[in-house]
């Protein structure tokens, strides 16, 4: 990601800060859907970006031997991550806390079910060396 991404983030982040706020007085519906807006945009050049990361990740995995399904799991986690990350401050934004705190839980439980097979081959691994 180039410092002109950031600025371009950053900018329309800005624009829709000032436009929520002018409208949320006079029609806050319409606030709220300038806001997921352009929340929405901002995710999805960011995610765009990530396939940079993603190919470091891969390459980075094939050299330690890492397996292939360990990567593709912490990827997963991430992805869910910033994916709940995002709906919970959306429900934020429209008032909603109780919402945003189960969306995050949520998550949470997701993401610890995918993590059980990494939990339990490092178990296994530590079990192993241990005389």
């Amino acid at each position: 990601m180039t410092t002109l991404h950031i600025l371009q983030l950053v900018g329309i982040g800005l624009v829709a800060t000032v436009l929520v706020s002018v409208l949320r007085p006079q029609v806050p519906q319409f606030a709220m859907l300038v806001g997921i807006l352009a929340g929405s945009v901002m995710l999805l050049v960011v995610v765009r970006n990530l396939d940079a990361v993603v190919v470091v990740l891969t390459d980075l995995a094939r050299e330690a031997n890492v397996d292939r399904g360990v990567l593709a799991t912490v990827l997963k986690i991430i992805g869910i991550a910033y994916i709940v990350e995002f709906a919970a401050q959306v429900a934020r934004d429209a008032q909603e806390g109780a919402l945003a705190n189960k969306i995050e839980l949520a998550g949470k439980v997701g993401i610890v079910v995918l993590a059980i097979p990494i939990v339990t081959d490092v178990v296994e691994s530590l079990v192993h060396l241990l005389p």
